[in-house]
């Protein structure tokens, strides 16, 4: 069988990949984008991981850790961050409620990925909602009572199976990176 039409089309090598990489010694004069995450008691340490890893994909402004969940220096959260506990800024505040007044104090919403009665799809957030901190919640309870108390909004990832929730970090990572796509089409036009 013949295919035809098709572009001529290769890897990338390691090393042309990390021509287009941010100078880690410099990332401090990067700009961020208006994203922030808050964590609160997710139990698993490689979700952790995980969240860490696409927030410095997304260059996050700033990741805050709360309740129980666990915070670096761990191996466990090293194995899957692959080092980006280094380039995101973050913090551990044991009081989620703590963080997020910090953050409405900032003029920064808080976008609780959950489903309540007023989520919209997370595909619904509009330029205008920027900036905004993602919330995400325990892999079992989602996001506290408390927190959605002081949440300026909530969204939802559509289901269409039986079942109606993803992994904690890849929830996050699906809406970190449309919000991004939501950003950077804003910013073309």
């Amino acid at each position: 069988m013949e295919l035809s039409g098709l572009l001529s089309m290769r890897k990338l090598t390691h090393d042309e990949i990390a021509l287009n990489r941010i100078n880690v010694e410099n990332i401090k004069n990067y700009k961020r984008n208006p994203i922030y995450a808050l964590v609160d008691n997710v139990r698993s340490l490689y979700n952790v991981g995980s969240i860490f890893r696409s927030s410095d994909g997304a260059m996050l402004s700033k990741l805050y850790l709360t309740g129980f969940t666990p915070h670096p220096p761990r191996k466990e959260i090293e194995k899957t961050a692959l080092g980006s506990t280094q380039t995101v800024p973050w913090e551990y505040v044991k009081d989620p409620l703590a963080a997020v007044q910090q953050l409405k104090e900032n003029k920064i919403k808080i976008c609780a990925v959950e489903l309540t009665t007023e989520s919209k799809p997370y595909f619904h957030v509009i330029p205008q909602d920027f900036p905004l901190c993602i919330v995400v919640g325990n892999e079992i309870t989602g996001v506290s009572k408390d927190i959605l108390e002081h949440a300026d909004m909530s969204v939802e990832i559509p289901m269409y199976g039986f079942k109606q929730s993803l992994n904690v970090a890849v929830a996050y990572g699906i809406v970190l990176y449309d919000f991004l796509r939501i950003l950077h089409s804003q910013r073309q036009e």
